[in-house]
């Protein structure tokens, strides 16, 4: 490898994960560390996210460090355009914007076990690093499906998470593919723009009413004031989601109760018979994401809209055509069809000591342990690594826990690193790789709490399940249990690895590592 930089620590992404490690890195006295984004600015899914009505659907002081507690968030849910502009202060409030190299996108990280060092090639250049912190996120990578005949479509056509904002929406025909949690902003905020609206429903979702409002000067005044009146309300919020989770994890049955809801929000605003029952799931609440919106269902009650329920199956020109033969013609098509969960593709860029990707470790499902570490590739971390996700709560949350284990897993490198004292104890450089026992170990919990959970028995496929319908996605507990889960490394867990152990045995792998 050619003349780089080396660091103590690299981490990839600046969107909330990636910010989060870097602060939490100078947090710890740790000053020696990159941060590698692909874009030219912050933000990871709220700077690419910008499409017509983006906003969280998570309270927005829940939705938030608890180190950077924001007192003037200007709504109860905040949009993209607030979160991204609160990213952008904490970059700068806590002094982040030295360490960060845009443009920086990671082609290649390959583990060096002669020098235990993760050597990482970009298109800004190469370096290299004791670990590597990955938080490219799981909503990063826009999923396309392969629909045939799509290339002969004469119009435009881009996902959700790309919004071509130089394409003028308004008197044209659009046909809206998917009705996931962007979908059901996007469409009540076009509906008014266009000429014909086509929403492409493959599964109808459980929609409830988005109790949003304003946030009053005089109320931002008392958080500025009286900083603990903000922790208070970020402790309410908190606290009323983890109460929930119990009928997630062990008693679907009890949320019937809010399906009734749902089913009231839909009969306010859709009248037609004919419509509702399209609109209706027949799966348990809960079993795929709850969604917010107090304008959906009335956007798709209007005379310029139409709902085919069925999925895009074949493009012939201008013309669309369902799975059950209906025919649409439209002049633009908006994919909102979600991203690559399951197979995250930076796992095809991170080569272990035996050559072989993560993507190829990881071929018969994603696990990591407490969702941080991979066996077999030492001293790599991910953040909203596998089974670490919230089907009702704020993924801060997951994310400073993760944050807490990343800290001790650095502490636990330089305990075991010292020099050696004066009786020969201590060992110099060393590295940590999660024990395959340790990672089945805990994937074998997590997987046998989730049989029980509505994510798991409620009667949908959902973005949650991979390829052979295993939840890789979701934690099964509260957002307590996993913070005392990830609160310290148990170095039992690890293999712990010195330069000795890890250099290959014979001389003539030991010659073709040194060439």
């Amino acid at each position: 490898m050619a003349e780089h930089e080396h660091v103590r620590v690299a981490v990839i992404g600046s969107g909330f994960g990636g910010l989060g490690a870097a602060v939490r890195l100078r947090r710890e006295g740790i000053t020696d560390f990159v941060v590698l984004e692909r874009a030219d600015s912050v933000g990871g899914t709220w700077r690419d996210n910008s499409y017509p009505g983006c906003a969280c659907d998570v309270p927005s002081h829940l939705y938030s460090f608890s180190f950077a507690p924001n007192p003037d968030w200007p709504r109860s849910f905040s949009g993209q355009e607030h979160i991204r502009a609160y990213l952008e202060r904490v970059t700068d409030t806590f002094g982040l914007r030295p360490h960060i190299r845009f443009n920086a996108e990671v082609k290649r990280m390959t583990w060096d076990a002669e020098r235990l060092r993760w050597d990482i090639e970009t298109t800004a250049g190469d370096w290299s690093a004791d670990v590597v912190v990955s938080a490219t996120g799981p909503l990063s990578e826009p999923k396309l499906p392969d629909v045939p005949g799509l290339d002969t479509f004469p119009g435009k056509v881009f996902h959700s998470a790309r919004w071509d904002h130089d394409y003028d929406l308004r008197g044209k025909r659009v046909a809206v593919i998917g009705t996931g949690a962007s979908a059901i902003q996007i469409v009540p905020s076009i509906q008014p723009q266009v000429e014909k609206l086509t929403l492409f429903q493959r599964t109808p979702a459980w929609v409830l009413p988005r109790m949003d409002r304003p946030i009053g000067a005089a109320e931002r005044a008392v958080h500025r004031a009286l900083p603990f009146t903000t922790k208070l309300r970020r402790g309410l919020l908190w606290g009323i989601r983890e109460l929930q989770v119990q009928a997630f994890t062990k008693h679907p049955g009890e949320l019937g109760f809010v399906e009734q809801l749902a089913k009231r929000n839909m009969a306010r605003a859709v009248k037609d018979p004919e419509l509702r029952a399209k609109l209706t799931p027949d799966y348990r609440i809960g079993c795929k994401r709850i969604l917010l919106s107090s304008t959906y269902y009335p956007a798709l009650a209007q005379p310029n809209v139409d709902v085919v329920a069925s999925g895009l199956t074949e493009v012939r020109g201008s013309t669309l055509v369902a799975a059950d033969g209906t025919e649409t013609e439209a002049d633009a098509i908006v994919f909102s069809t979600g991203f690559h969960v399951t197979d995250m593709p930076i796992a095809e860029r991170v080569v272990g000591p035996e050559g072989k990707t993560l993507s190829e470790a990881w071929s018969g499902g994603v696990q990591a342990l407490r969702g941080a570490s991979a066996a077999g590739f030492p001293n790599w971390m991910t953040i909203i690594g596998p089974n670490t996700g919230l089907g009702n709560s704020s993924m801060i949350l997951m994310i400073e826990s993760q944050l807490n284990y990343m800290a001790d897993f650095l502490r636990q490198l330089d305990v075991l690193g010292v020099p050696p004292g004066p009786s020969g104890s201590g060992g110099g450089r060393v590295a940590l790789d999660a024990r395959p026992s340790a990672v089945r170990a805990w994937n074998h919990r997590v997987q046998e709490r989730m049989k029980r959970t509505v994510w798991n028995t409620g009667g949908c496929t959902s973005w949650y399940l991979d390829a052979s319908g295993r939840n890789t996605t979701i934690w099964p507990g509260t957002t307590a249990e996993f913070r005392r889960a990830t609160r310290r490394v148990d170095l039992a867990e690890y293999a712990v690895l010195r330069p000795a152990d890890a250099r290959p045995e014979t001389g003539a792998e030991n010659e073709e590592v040194a060439a």
